[in-house]
């Protein structure tokens, strides 16, 4: 494992952990009239708390993309989703709850699922697939399933909704790192010539705002502990089936590797979820106004 991958990778999550919450600080003042609409971004630009949160964002996946570069899909994405902790580190600032057995037991199980995962599957780089069909098939699929949950999310607002949109951008940020790999392969390879010439840094840039449409109407109408979660959950396991599906990433496949495997990726969800349900997650203000006023649409 490169030292340098493992110190990009954390400190996108770094960042991507703060700016999460910072943008649901704003989000959940936005009109309830935006849900699911491009307007949702227009209203959220003008609140300098969001665009700090933007601006951390952009920062993480800069440095995620960066990560990607010099090392495997399948260990940067579960270092990725360590991006939990610093979300609920600065959520305890604010709401200054103590971490208590749920929040150790969390971290736990989230920081040693990612260990297990990555010591014992050994990501490593290998031929990535040439056939279309596989691409397509497996990018086909996360889209599919993002499209399928943010229709569902449109129906149940108040219950599911923020919990499913979240999961759709998840799925969407996890192809979102296959393809910004795939444009990192092709700038190193031709230049910039090479990059443009290729539909994957197009698609990158359409997924992004997608998932930040997604992300911010699932932080308008809920608490964090409603949406992030689900995101941080969906993203790294999105991420590991392209790297491993069509990108060539390996991961050591005997019986006891893949034990140890599958039960650090379940981990890694139950801290994630752990963490994700603390008291010191952001509830929200307003929230039962929210409800009252979303019934009335």
């Amino acid at each position: 494992m490169s030292v340098l991958v493992l110190v990009l990778a954390v400190s996108a999550a770094c960042c991507l952990g703060f700016g999460f919450v910072l943008q649901q600080n704003a989000a959940q003042r936005a009109p309830l009239g935006d849900f699911l609409s491009p307007r949702l971004l227009l209203d959220l630009v003008r609140v300098p708390r969001w665009l700090a949160g933007m601006g951390l964002m952009a920062a993480g996946m800069a440095l995620g993309a960066i990560a990607l570069g010099g090392g495997e899909l399948t260990l940067v994405e579960p270092l990725l989703a360590t991006n939990l902790l610093f979300a609920l580190a600065l959520s305890r600032l604010q709401t200054r709850q103590p971490l208590g057995p749920q929040g150790w037991a969390g971290l736990g199980l989230l920081a040693g699922g990612v260990t297990a995962f990555i010591l014992t599957g050994e990501p490593r780089g290998g031929s990535a697939v040439s056939d279309p069909l596989r691409h397509w098939l497996i990018i086909g699929v996360m889209l599919g399933t993002a499209l399928a949950l943010t229709a569902c999310a449109g129906r149940f607002r108040l219950t599911w909704g923020p919990t499913l949109l979240a999961l759709a951008a998840g799925l969407l940020y996890g192809v979102q790192d296959a393809l910004t790999r795939v444009s990192g392969r092709r700038f190193s390879a031709g230049g910039l010539a090479e990059l443009l010439t290729g539909w994957q840094p197009y698609v990158v840039v359409v997924l992004g705002v997608t998932g930040l449409v997604l992300v911010q109407s699932a932080f308008e109408t809920a608490p964090l502990r409603r949406s992030l979660p689900a995101l941080t959950a969906a993203q790294p396991l999105a991420g590991i089936a392209c790297g491993v599906g069509f990108l060539g990433d390996r991961l050591r496949t005997d019986t006891a590797a893949l034990a140890w495997e599958a039960g650090g990726l379940a981990s890694v969800v139950a801290g994630i979820v752990l963490l994700g349900m603390h008291p010191a997650m952001p509830q929200g203000t307003g929230e039962s106004g929210r409800e009252r006023a979303l019934q009335r649409r």
